[in-house]
């Protein structure tokens, strides 16, 4: 039997309709528990997202892990507590073939160079538009002259709260200059639902053959829903680069970026 435990990091991941959304987009058929005031997560003592728990017929924990891929290795636990449950394991012999798609894609971590970067004041690192943030306010921010590596900024009318910033007028800016193959940003639109669509750069030219999934050749996407957008992976060899992205309609709400 396979449970799910949602615990939520942002406020819009504790909206039952967006956890049901995103449930039937990923294709997940198993239940899932809405765990909104970590009372499962500290139970188990757990320390990131994703973390799994192998439990056997005697109802223990008898394996754990946190993080993305090594799946052959659960697998192998998976089948190992089958057995011993009385169960012959079916299907396939056991591979390390198991490769996630796109966003789903486990890290390069031998080129993995920027750590998860916070929008929100309260989290916030490495952030160097002039003046630093204006908390909870609306501001017209600048963008410095340049970047190094791991650096962030904004340019043009932000409120930054302790969550996320959103964006009071289009053209609205975030630039980075990271190290990694991937590029990802949590974001959702305003509070009206409206899209909002949004140009990505690198280097200040379009995206093109390193564009991630949720961009077009030209750099173009479009924020429909509160979720994680895939914005860069790069097919070439991996270097600092810088990154830039534009809201064309105003509302954003941005949360974090992460990489991989």
């Amino acid at each position: 039997m396979v449970i799910g435990v949602h615990t939520p990091e942002f406020g819009f991941e504790k909206d039952v309709a967006n956890v049901r959304t995103a449930l039937a987009e990923l294709g997940v058929s198993y239940p899932v528990v809405l765990d909104s005031d970590f009372a499962i997560w500290r139970a188990f003592g757990n320390q990131g997202w994703p973390g799994f728990y192998f439990i056997g017929a005697d109802g223990r924990v008898r394996d754990q892990k946190l993080g993305e891929g090594e799946y052959d290795q659960s697998e192998r636990v998976i089948r190992t507590l089958l057995a011993e449950a009385g169960t012959a394991p079916g299907g396939a012999p056991v591979s390390d073939s198991v490769h996630g798609k796109g966003a789903e894609a486990a890290p390069d971590w031998a080129q993995l160079a920027s750590p998860e970067t916070y929008i929100g004041h309260r989290q916030a690192r490495n952030f160097v538009s002039p003046g630093g943030f204006f908390r909870g306010a609306s501001h017209a921010y600048d963008a410095p002259a340049s970047l190094s590596r791991n650096q962030w900024s904004l340019a043009g009318g932000w409120t930054v709260d302790s969550e996320f910033a959103t964006l009071d007028r289009p053209g609205g800016r975030i630039a980075y200059r990271f190290h990694a193959r991937d590029l990802h940003m949590v974001l959702a639109p305003g509070a009206s639902g409206r899209p909002v669509r949004f140009r990505v750069t690198i280097d200040g030219a379009p995206a093109g053959a390193n564009r991630g999934v949720d961009v077009d050749a030209g750099g173009l996407g479009t924020v429909r829903e509160p979720r994680m957008y895939q914005l860069v992976r790069q097919t070439g060899p991996v270097q600092d680069r810088t990154f830039e992205i534009e809201f064309l309609d105003p509302g954003v709400r941005a949360y974090v970026f992460t990489f991989g």
